[in-house]
């Protein structure tokens, strides 16, 4: 494929891929496979390079979070200089700085020095999941295969973050807590010497330039709301996450006014005006989000309900992985003959059913209920990652499908990092709301902020004090879970009936077997 491409051809013809298009998607999934894992690896290394390393409480913090922050904040930008400068060369540069900044990471010998490769490794992370998706947008332009290779690409998504807590568990326990972060330099090492022969270039020869004024204002309006919606998390409804919330949606709107004035703009607000588009990530933005909420309580649940090693939870987890990858894998192959709306309401269908059986979880011996629902919502927010991942892409002019692939990882980011703040709101509220009323004599005030807070301040308390203390917590912390599915599943419910009725025309046509 040549190095430009004319918007006029877009769906004149739409000839099957081969060998080496199957080849390259091969070599698009490395990078999937790695981020996913990253996103769990991390939270293992935790506890050992705490210990080493002996960061604050608010540098901890800055470990943990700023690698999201810099994804989220540049994949607009990121997605769309890619369409710009062309996406092989975009995916190949984010790789090699990727590697480097795991080499930082790896060998850091102080908290700040963590902290900023943390941010490269965002950064660099925020160029590969927009290249992958729109490169596969252009190899793949029969329908079918491209639902196909988003079904390969979720399936190592999956695949991916099932793996990240055994491999990471693994290797914490064979050497430093450096070595999770070395795993990216020999991925990203076969990416580079794989991707010259088995990927195409393809950029927008007409795009322009990039107005650096709409990459200052897409940072200004993303970071400050990622941080509001997660300190929300943390720390409930406060000013402070308010109060940064409030001065992303005033930058948002500058930037939507600035969009509006430029040919071609940063982020290509035209594509809302496709109703396939804007269903489809709406659907994303908020079935993502039950994900993103349930999984937090499911990981505490695990290993402080049940007192499980993070690799012992890992390896419970593996069901529920494994139903999302049989589901991803199976997606592409029932789309063929039902229509897509049919399949992601079927799906987010068998995901309330996931989340109501999660409503029925106890505190004592709730452990194979809460596998088997979770291999439920697992098995139906599947096809809606795949499908609803399609149709953005499908619907979308190939000189665009970078910034469309942006959008779509950015609304995905948002709707987790959403989820997570909503819910924990709710689950929060159940268990300060029921420690508050346990009838527990000298219980400490930290009990009542949180389970963690409970079960280092039960260790300090009298063995009878300090195991009822522990009950209580995790009895009502089971029951913020139950009533965070309720609402998981009320979602999940009334998504499936959006689904039908937003996607009842336009998508049956434009997916189209």
């Amino acid at each position: 494929m040549s190095d430009s491409h004319s918007p006029s051809s877009h769906r004149t013809v739409e000839s099957a891929a081969g060998p080496r298009e199957w080849l390259g998607l091969a070599v698009l999934t490395l990078p999937t496979l790695l981020l996913a894992m990253d996103v769990t690896v991390l939270y293992l290394a935790v506890p050992h390079l705490t210990a080493d390393l002996r960061p604050t409480g608010i540098e901890q913090l800055w470990i943990a979070d700023i690698y999201g922050f810099m994804i989220a904040g540049f994949l607009i930008t990121m997605g769309t200089v890619g369409d710009r400068v062309g996406r092989r060369r975009l995916l190949m540069f984010g790789a090699s700085g990727f590697a480097a900044a795991s080499v930082l990471a790896a060998f850091a010998t102080s908290p700040l020095q963590l902290i900023l490769a943390r941010a490269l490794l965002g950064i660099a992370g925020a160029t590969l999941m927009p290249s992958t998706l729109a490169l596969i947008s252009n190899m793949f332009r029969d329908a079918g295969q491209r639902t196909m290779a988003i079904g390969v690409w979720a399936t190592c998504m999956s695949a991916g973050m099932a793996a990240g807590p055994i491999i990471g568990g693994v290797m914490l326990e064979s050497f430093w807590w450096g070595s999770v972060f070395l795993l990216a330099v020999p991925i990203m090492a076969l990416l580079l010497a794989t991707a010259p022969a088995l990927l195409p270039e393809y950029r927008d020869a007409d795009a322009g330039g990039i107005d650096v004024p709409s990459v200052l204002l897409s940072l200004l309006t993303i970071l400050p709301l990622v941080f509001g919606i997660k300190k929300a998390a943390e720390t409930g409804i406060s000013a402070l996450p308010l109060v940064s919330i409030l001065v992303g949606f005033v930058f948002g709107r500058a930037f939507v006014r600035r969009q509006r004035t430029l040919e071609p703009p940063l982020m290509e607000l035209r594509l809302f005006g496709n109703p396939t588009f804007r269903a489809a990530l709406f659907i994303l933005l908020f079935g993502l989000g039950t994900v993103g909420g349930s999984y937090l309580f499911i990981t505490q649940y695990l290993q402080l309900v049940r007192g499980l090693t993070p690799l012992t939870a890992g390896l419970w987890l593996l069901p529920p992985a494994g139903a999302l990858i049989l589901s991803s894998t199976l997606t592409p192959i029932i789309v063929r003959r039902t229509p897509p709306r049919f399949v992601i309401a079927a799906a987010l269908a068998l995901a309330t059913s996931g989340y109501l059986t999660l409503a029925f979880v106890d505190a004592v011996g709730g452990l194979p209920l809460l596998i088997a629902g979770f291999v439920l919502v697992y098995a139906g927010i599947s096809p809606l990652m795949v499908l609803g991942t399609d149709l953005v892409i499908g619907t979308t002019p190939p000189e665009r499908a970078g910034s469309a692939a942006a959008m779509s990882e950015t609304g995905m980011e948002f709707g987790v990092a959403t989820g997570i703040a909503l819910l924990g709101v709710v689950g929060t509220a159940v268990y300060r709301s029921e420690m508050s009323a346990a009838a527990l004599p000298n219980m400490p005030a930290a009990a009542r902020d949180s389970l963690a807070a409970a079960d280092a301040a039960a260790a300090d308390l009298p063995p009878i004090l300090g195991d009822a203390v522990f009950a209580a917590a995790r009895a009502a912390f089971t029951n913020g879970l139950n009533l965070t599915a309720l609402v998981c599943g009320a979602t999940t419910a009334v998504l499936a009936v959006v689904t039908l009725r937003s996607l009842r025309t336009v998508a049956d046509s434009e997916t189209s077997r």
